[in-house]
């Protein structure tokens, strides 16, 4: 079995100082939670920080408490710095990441010293899992702590199997691009193989965000990076079901529940449990917990709110400044209905020990869980296992993700009071047998994807990731076969060379008129052309006015507009063509560019393009499948066709393609040496003529018809640059 490297902000045990002695203690947070018993039953190992500051000059501290977490715990310590501590977790990561992420953009800092704070821990915790890493690791790096690391640590371990998963939500495009550092995060984030969130739509805004920031496109959640592929994916994360059912009977929690029901009497409970967090939306809570008792004097000594709330960033001013708010609401709502014998809300302002927070699921007839934003939420997946009788209604947030999984819960709007109301309301009459039922349907869900599952599905998916990428470096052009690429191009004494040119040659532009050819590949290709045995043609989408232009006083042969124009000596139809279609089609195109902006229209001699790279690029998409259906029902008796390149949709006729321009040359004479390179759909017309032998390369990673993958424009240079030197070292040699 392959080894596990969880690497997280925090591990599972936690070491404080009491006096001179440290002591160890499991660690409050949801994910130490989650993970701590799937990560004892497997092969693994946790890097984290173990909640004590330790400087460099503490070492003698350092070596037994690493012997002691190792030995003991399976962990393996990165120690920070008081002021780490401070300008890092309480400062980038709480201060700028966590606000921004959960949409409180008024209480987000942007401070580039926090900043480089945050990326000097992330090369702390680089540095800690290259020192214990082994080459077949599985590494999976958690949440918003270490952004970063993925990528840092894939520049040192350039083959590492790296998952990355976030546990908190991920913000759309509008509110992520408020960030400075937004594209080093997403990057860092990218140095991952699989990238995981709780819900369909964290993982949506995710891919907006690397779509519109760093211009990578998805298949399915599928992104061809640089120089591998990368998948995003889901995985609602679960609990251990069967730890929080089972704890009911023990006799520890027994004993808590028969103690508080003694307390409590007939009254009904409603149970609220959280970090205090502004995210939580506790004082929304409590205002609408004021509000029904005021519209409903009959519960008033009938049920209690008990409010378990964990204290949490104490350090950081939002924290404290909303203590102090909910602080004065429950003394105001106590204060306000409160009866000799009876509190409306029993506060808990502290970390409640396992068997009495599973007494207090056991009790609480309803648990009242309305976070204003939440990535997942355990505690309603804890209070519903908790539930073995199904007796109890849950009422949940909209904005948590756990709402996308318990959909037979009361779902409800935190921010609107009158329906938190309506929905203790509703709670409070629902009979036995529709809680049941609803209950049981969640609890078999539950039980079903339980953290084990959750776990295992991601490494499971991990694995599949990287198969798929070695497939895919099985069609690489690596070095040896590039070395016999050249070595074919020296022996062979009549080459053809076809060549695309945007996306091939050189990059895309926003603006294709922008996108010239410069000096150096002007050169490049002069110096291919001059070699008496070669035929070098470039074909391309571009009109023959633009070609001419650009190549027409080098020795090219060259192909316009997919292949409806032919130059070897003059300019030629590859067959007679209309083009009083345009008539009819141009207007739809001016409709379609009128609603996207940023979008826009060219004109060839024989095609009409409509170009939205510079569009918004999720609008452009839903338009360019509206487009493309009207314009296929409009073309379909006007032999005509519409071709999809590379953020363009090109209207043209059909049977004018690539393939056909390219077989032109292909059957001109016996080549002993044939390569094709191209980058985008209208290419794979070339790839499917090239007989057995030739070498056709598609540049980027997607799947193709050529032989080969190349990863970008610079290495067809250099490829091309290399045949040119071959040819310079024969002619010195001679």
């Amino acid at each position: 079995m392959q080894r596990l490297l969880i690497v997280s902000n925090r591990l599972p045990v936690s070491v404080e100082r009491r006096k001179t002695k440290l002591h160890f203690q499991p660690s409050v947070g949801g994910l130490a939670i989650g993970l701590g018993s799937f990560y004892k039953s497997y092969n693994s190992l946790w890097v984290g920080w173990p909640g004590i500051a330790l400087n460099k000059k503490d070492s003698q501290e350092r070596e037994p408490l690493e012997a002691k977490l190792l030995s003991e715990f399976n962990c393996y310590p990165v120690f920070l710095s008081h002021n780490d501590v401070e300008n890092y977790y309480h400062g980038f990561c709480n201060r700028t990441l966590w606000p921004l992420f959960h949409y409180f953009t008024q209480y987000v800092v942007y401070d580039e010293a926090l900043y480089e704070t945050y990326k000097r821990v992330n090369r702390t915790f680089c540095e800690a899992v290259t020192e214990v890493a082994k080459e077949e690791d599985i590494i999976w790096i958690h949440d918003y702590h270490l952004m970063l690391l993925p990528k840092l640590i894939r520049e040192k371990m350039p083959d590492a199997t790296i998952g990355f998963f976030l546990h908190i939500p991920f913000p759309s495009f509008e509110a992520f691009r408020l960030l400075p550092w937004r594209k080093e995060i997403l990057e860092g984030v990218l140095g991952a193989d699989l990238i995981g969130f709780h819900t369909y739509d964290y993982a949506r805004h995710f891919l907006s965000n690397v779509r519109n920031l760093l211009g990578y496109e998805h298949t399915l959640g599928q992104i061809s990076g640089e120089d591998r592929v990368i998948r995003v994916d889901v995985f609602p994360m679960g609990i251990d079901y069967e730890g929080y059912a089972n704890a009911t009977e023990r006799r520890e929690v027994q004993k808590n529940v028969n103690k508080m029901r003694k307390k409590l009497g007939d009254t009904r409970v409603i149970l609220s449990i959280d970090r205090l967090d502004y995210t939580k939306g506790i004082p929304q809570r409590l205002e609408a917990f004021d509000a029904f008792l005021g519209k409903n004097p009959q519960y008033k000594e009938g049920v209690t709110l008990i409010l378990v709330a964990v204290p949490s960033r104490t350090q950081v001013e939002h924290y404290r400044l909303l203590k102090k708010q909910v602080d004065e609401l429950i003394g105001k709502i106590n204060g306000e209905h409160g009866t000799i014998g009876w509190i409306p809300i029993w506060y808990l302002y502290r970390f409640l020990r396992f068997p009495t927070l599973n007494a207090l699921y056991s009790i609480a007839d309803i648990a009242f869980v309305t976070p204003l934003r939440d990535g997942m939420n355990l505690i309603a997946k804890e209070y519903l296992a908790s539930k073995t009788d199904g007796r109890g209604v849950l009422i949940l947030s909209e904005m948590a993700g756990a709402s996308k999984e318990l959909g037979e819960a009361l779902i409800v709007n935190p921010n609107n009071k009158e329906e938190l109301v309506e929905a203790l309301e509703e709670a409070l009459v629902m009979p036995e047998d529709e809680q049941i039922e609803a209950n049981r349907m969640m609890q078999k869900r539950l039980q079903r994807y339980n953290v084990r599952r959750w776990a295992e599905d991601f490494v499971d998916r991990l694995l599949y990731t990287k198969r798929l990428q070695r497939e895919m470096g099985a069609r690489m052009l690596t070095s040896k076969m590039r070395q016999k690429l050249v070595s074919d191009y020296r022996k062979s004494k009549r080459r053809l060379l076809l060549l695309d040119y945007d996306g091939t040659l050189i990059p895309f532009f926003v603006r294709p008129e922008v996108a010239r050819p410069s000096e150096t590949l002007i050169k490049l290709l002069e110096q291919l052309c001059d070699d008496p045995q070669n035929e070098v043609v470039l074909i391309s989408g571009r009109d023959r006015g633009t070609l001419e232009r650009w190549f027409g006083n080098i020795d090219l042969r060259l192909v316009a507009e997919h292949g409806a124009w032919i130059r070897e000596e003059e300019w030629e139809l590859i067959e007679p063509l209309a083009n009083d279609w345009k008539e009819e089609i141009r207007p739809i195109l001016e409709l379609y560019m009128d609603r996207t902006p940023g979008s826009f229209i060219e004109e060839k001699e024989f095609s009409l393009v409509w170009h939205y790279r510079r569009a918004e690029s999720e609008l452009a998409s839903v338009r360019a499948r509206e487009l493309k259906e009207e314009l296929f029902h409009l073309t379909a008796n006007l032999n005509l066709g519409v071709l999809e390149g590379s953020k363009v949709l090109e209207i043209k006729n059909i049977g004018i393609n690539k393939g056909r321009a390219a077989l032109r040359w292909i059957s001109k004479e016996q080549w002993d040496f044939i390569l094709a390179i191209g980058d985008d759909l209208t290419d794979e017309d070339v790839f499917a003529v090239m007989p057995e032998s030739a070498y056709s390369i598609k540049v980027g990673l997607s799947p193709s018809k050529a032989r080969f993958n190349i990863v970008s424009q610079y290495e067809v240079r250099d490829l091309l640059r290399e045949l040119v030197e071959t040819k310079d070292r024969e002619v010195k040699d001679s």
